[in-house]
């Protein structure tokens, strides 16, 4: 059976990095980001006049949903093509979204693929020191607004999404410092080499 994997957790919790090593780790897999597309993002920031803020109403309203819709019809794409498609983004709003995630385990039956979903778990202080340390323009607004930013961001695990008769659904990766990253990493490509 195919499988999707979304790497999933707020930003600067680490979902690159481990994305590329899950990938690297594992056979047949194709590996998207969506934040290959944030090249289009700002030119339509530019087209539109308006500053760069992802963390803005104009980038909700007219384009984070778009984004997210484009890196998973790719992903269907894929999935014709090879076993496995790793997606690296943060879905941090339709990951609690039961009727979301049911929508599109049901798009993959039709690949005859499942879904999983490796949520990191990355303390809150390691998550702020790694967003200064990267040094990003995506991170400028909620670096200087960290207080209004971190009030809207949930770092709490996705039980809602997580049947216990599932062993595969949801995968946890911790990963606040190198211990917890390795025996993250070990566990979780145990589970999703076993066929």
């Amino acid at each position: 059976m195919k499988r999707l994997i979304l790497v999933t957790s707020p930003p600067a919790s680490g979902k690159t990095y481990i994305s590329k090593q899950l990938a690297k780790a594992l056979k047949h897999v194709v590996y998207l980001d969506k934040d290959t597309l944030i090249v289009l993002s700002h030119q339509i920031f530019k087209l539109a006049n308006v500053e760069v803020n992802r963390s803005s109403d104009f980038f909700e309203e007219h384009i984070r949903n778009y984004e997210y819709q484009a890196t998973l019809a790719l992903a269907m794409e894929a999935l014709d093509y090879d076993d496995i498609v790793l997606i690296n983004a943060p879905f941090t709003r339709e990951i609690r979204d039961t009727a979301y995630i049911d929508e599109l385990k049901q798009q993959l039956v039709e690949k005859n693929a499942r879904l999983t979903v490796v949520w990191v778990e990355t303390d809150v202080d390691v998550v702020k020191q790694r967003m200064i340390d990267r040094s990003s323009s995506r991170d400028t607004w909620k670096l200087e607004n960290w207080d209004e930013y971190i009030k809207g961001v949930d770092f709490s695990v996705p039980h809602c999404i997580d049947n216990p008769e599932v062993v595969d659904d949801l995968l946890l990766f911790k990963n606040s410092n190198q211990q917890q990253y390795q025996q993250s990493m070990q566990d979780i490509l145990k589970v999703l080499e076993t066929k």
